[in-house]
């Protein structure tokens, strides 16, 4: 997983990985994160490096480091203010599935031909197009559109040729300084086309789950409006309701 300085701290970016991994299952809860001189050799970074990230995580209350056994994975759901925004993988994660994401693509697009993106965003915005791995089978395509402001366009997160996967979109706009307040989901039933069968391994035409979300922040101004779509069967579309 390639690092760089000109990102910030190098242990705050290994920090942000490991979480991530943590939050995805790829660590699950209960088992033990990869030994300090594995994850050294993976960043190529030093030892003290890698020591200030596992701190951190354990200051955090995902991690213990115990001593003769290693770095135990104590929590695995999020407390980012952001976390109703993701609380559907981690429902999967809990229960001791594996989330992977994989970047497809991301850059400036015109909006001249999709006249319901024109409407929310003028004449251009940011896309970010992702495909998510459910225990490495095709599980969600998504398309993020972002409101073309200043600071997101200017962000080196969106430079798909550096690897940089943004595996937690709304973190990384939490850290571009986007606090999302709400929340609106739209769902329907469709046929698979032919770029979503090939993308989730369905046969065209199968039936698929739609989400519509329209994310804005606490003024009520449009931040992102992103589609989904998916392979409900493979797992179905979970929601927990919190007394």
């Amino acid at each position: 997983m390639p690092i760089t300085r000109k990102n910030g701290p190098l242990y705050l970016q290994i920090k942000k990985i490991i979480k991530d991994r943590i939050l995805h299952g790829i660590y699950p809860l209960g088992t033990n994160i990869p030994p300090e001189p594995h994850l050294e050799q993976e960043f190529q970074v030093s030892k003290m490096t890698v020591r200030n990230a596992i701190r951190e995580l354990a200051d955090e209350g995902y991690v213990e480091k115990k001593s003769g056994v290693g770095t135990i994975v104590l929590r695995n759901t999020s407390t980012s203010k952001l976390s109703k925004g993701k609380r559907f993988t981690e429902l999967l994660v809990e229960q001791g599935h594996r989330m992977e994401k994989t970047l497809l693509g991301a850059g400036m697009m015109g909006t001249a031909s999709r006249p319901e993106l024109a409407e929310l965003f003028g004449p251009s915005c940011l896309c970010v197009e992702r495909l998510y791995l459910l225990d490495d089978k095709p599980y969600i395509h998504f398309r993020h559109y972002l409101t073309p402001t200043a600071d997101l366009t200017q962000a080196g997160a969106l430079d798909a040729s550096k690897g940089n996967s943004i595996s937690s979109l709304y973190e990384w706009l939490e850290d571009q300084h986007f606090t999302l307040e709400s929340f609106r989901d739209r769902f329907l039933v469709e046929a698979a086309d032919a770029e979503t069968s090939a993308l989730l391994d369905l046969d065209e035409g199968t039936p698929v789950l739609k989400r519509l979300r329209f994310s804005y922040d606490g003024g009520g101004a449009l931040i992102e409006y992103s589609v989904g779509i998916y392979n409900t069967q493979l797992h179905p579309y979970l929601v927990s309701y919190d007394a």
